[in-house]
């Protein structure tokens, strides 16, 4: 695609400056995100585990650097480069995202009808039922009840696990190494480790499929793949992205949302009184909400000037999509949750990946049917803790 020229001043470099980080226990985002929008929306960081890294922060910034060849997409092994790590010979952890070209077309075709609107629409008894009978559960036990636990972490997994073809049994094996990848920028070497348990793990899943076939997403692509629509990697990209952020994220964003909602009651109360309003603000929670700090990394393949600002071929670019969602240039009273009723004509933040549909869809029914055991009653005790008539819920901390 064709580059505008940057035409600002190059700037002499500076040191690093830290990695925003949110509060200790918090939601976030971090504090330090308007200022830099404001004076800095290009600025050069140091990771937590030490790497250089340039941190973008303004809307059209980041949404330009995701749909710019100039830079790619490294796996967790390729970057930054440690030949120490451990992994020399592992194919690495390939997901959708670091798929590019023809390669990344094919898989996105192949989950266009599975991710679509009537195919979500046919699964929604299904999705229904699960919440039913989880929330059942949560309220026949009696209070205090623990919303995070008892229905916010199984219910997006039970979820994904039914919609792509894996076997729920198999969460033991797969939490930790899947949680390890997801927190990378966090804690990379743990992300490296579990690379190859996750890829043992992924790649006996498509043939598991073939012998035992099911209405499930996986069973769709096994069959593509043998006629050659997609090929074996594509496939286990997909199952390799759900893995990592299918259902976590998920949880992070129901568990974020309830406290986002019952700090007004009356936005809540509507919500309930109103099941209309949900879509809308759904999409104005996931703007709201930062669900990702800061965890897609880019690599340059040349010389890229930004804001005067010269990435060298090979350093890595954060475009922070949590920041980006809070851009006032784009979003006025970017910062105040504006829902549910008065956000229909607000936009949608980032991102628009399958993993962010499958997102939505749980998202949606599973603040849809917390109505059956809503808080009532309930009222904030702290900034970190909800205790009332049915729930006990601490915000989920971002990565």
């Amino acid at each position: 695609m064709p580059h505008a020229p940057d035409t600002a001043t190059p700037e002499p470099e500076e040191e690093p400056q830290p990695f925003p980080m949110p509060a200790p226990g918090g939601m976030g985002p971090p504090p330090q995100y308007p200022t830099l929008r404001d004076q800095c929306p290009v600025v050069r960081v140091t990771t937590p585990f030490g790497a250089p890294a340039w941190y973008v922060t303004r809307y059209d910034d980041v949404r330009n650097l995701l749909a710019d060849d100039r830079f790619t997409r490294p796996t967790i092994n390729d970057w930054p480069l440690d030949p120490d790590a451990g992994t020399k010979g592992c194919p690495g952890l390939v997901t959708m995202m670091e798929l590019d070209g023809a390669r990344h077309t094919a898989l996105r075709h192949a989950l266009a009808e599975p991710f679509g609107t009537r195919a979500t629409r046919q699964r929604r008894p299904a999705l229904r039922a699960t919440a039913d009978r989880l929330l059942a559960r949560f309220t026949d036990a009696g209070p205090p009840g623990e919303l995070v636990s008892d229905f916010l972490d199984p219910f997006p997994l039970l979820v994904m696990c039914e919609l792509v073809g894996i076997p729920y049994e198999d969460r033991a094996q797969l939490l930790s190494p899947a949680d390890a990848a997801l927190g990378a920028l966090i804690t990379l070497p743990e992300g490296r480790a579990a690379t190859r348990q996750l890829r043992a793990y992924a790649e006996s899943l498509p043939a598991s499929r073939r012998r035992a076939p099911g209405d499930n997403i996986l069973t769709s692509l096994a069959h593509a793949c043998d006629r050659g629509v997609v090929d074996e990697e594509s496939v286990l990209a997909f199952v390799l992205s759900m893995l990592v952020a299918g259902y976590r994220t998920s949880t992070m964003f129901l568990a974020n949302a309830v406290p986002a909602l019952l700090t007004e009651p009356d936005r809540y109360a509507r919500l309930l009184r109103d099941r209309s309003l949900l879509p809308a603000a759904v999409e104005e929670l996931l703007r709201f909400l930062p669900v990702q700090n800061g965890v897609v990394v880019l690599q340059a393949r040349q010389d890229v000037t930004l804001h005067g600002r010269t990435v060298r071929a090979g350093e890595a670019v954060l475009p922070v999509l949590a920041a980006a969602d809070r851009d006032e240039r784009v979003f006025p009273e970017a910062d105040r949750l504006v829902c549910p009723g008065n956000c229909s004509g607000r936009g949608q933040g980032f991102p628009r990946k399958p993993e962010a549909g499958f997102r939505r869809f749980s998202s949606m029914w599973g603040a849809g049917q917390q109505r059956s055991a809503s808080p009532r009653g309930s009222t904030p005790q702290s900034s970190s803790c909800w205790a009332g008539t049915w729930i006990v819920l601490r915000p989920y901390p971002e990565r």
